[in-house]
């Protein structure tokens, strides 16, 4: 009862936090990993610029954001993997969408979104489900108690360029769950879930798109369809959404 009287004010005051739309299109936007300036982010959430400092001052002290200033400019970002992690798990448990009633162009965005973006440093969407899964199916990674590398997956990884022992050295999970708020189901996050996601993105398999945003390139397709077992197929987009009434 104790823990509950003390730390109910702070889980209040963090609560509170995300419950604005605004401040919550910030943070979600954020998850792309980058820094964005506080006139771009206004623009994004559809707020005066006044009104945005306003709300990123709030979230910078709240400790979800943090602040760099270059020149006149004010760049922020999420103040790392863990907050990225809460916002990502909150957007998973938030009841589903309905689907766009919009133009053709943001209905091809919505389904971009959805079939393969970053969250915050690692692989979400269709796509980043479906490597999580093909990676369980060849046994390179095992959740029987708990999600885990086993020894071919660690030489999986070498053969790709992608070497374990750096990565365990860093101050966060090799490998954690993250409950993908599109597909519901989860992807691949920890540091490796981060470092395959900056190696396709290094090697040319996937390009960035608009926002957060990704998508296979023509060669990186088949490259990871047959790193993973998978036919290229398996790995397609779903039919680009049409305008309903016509050819466009």
């Amino acid at each position: 009862m104790t823990t509950a009287a003390s730390e109910g004010p702070a889980l209040a005051r963090l609560a509170a936090l995300l419950a604005d739309d605004t401040r919550a299109r910030i943070c979600l936007a954020l998850l792309d990993g980058r820094a964005w300036t506080a006139g771009e982010l206004a623009r994004l959430a559809g707020v005066a610029p006044s009104t945005a400092s306003d709300h990123l001052t709030r979230l910078v002290r709240g400790g979800l954001l943090v602040e760099q200033r270059q020149g006149r400019h004010r760049y922020l970002r999420l103040a790392g993997p863990s907050v990225a992690q809460l916002i990502e798990d909150l957007a998973g448990h938030a009841p589903a969408r309905p689907a766009p009633a919009g133009s053709l162009r943001a209905a091809r965005a919505g389904a971009a979104l959805a079939y393969a973006r970053t969250c915050y440093d690692h692989l979400a969407g269709r796509l980043g489900v479906l490597v999580r899964d093909a990676l369980l199916a060849r046994r390179l990674l095992d959740d029987a108690g708990g999600l885990a590398l086993t020894p071919a997956g660690r030489d999986w990884l070498d053969g790709l360029g992608v070497p374990v022992v750096p990565l365990r050295a860093l101050r966060r999970p090799l490998l954690r769950d993250c409950l993908d708020w599109t597909e519901r189901r989860p992807h691949l996050a920890g540091a490796l879930g981060a470092a395959l996601c900056a190696h396709f993105l290094e090697v040319g398999w996937l390009t960035r798109g608009g926002g957060r945003a990704v998508r296979l390139t023509p060669a990186g397709g088949p490259a990871l369809a047959a790193a993973l077992g998978l036919d290229p197929a398996d790995l397609a987009p779903d039919a680009a959404p049409d305008a309903g009434g016509g050819r466009a």
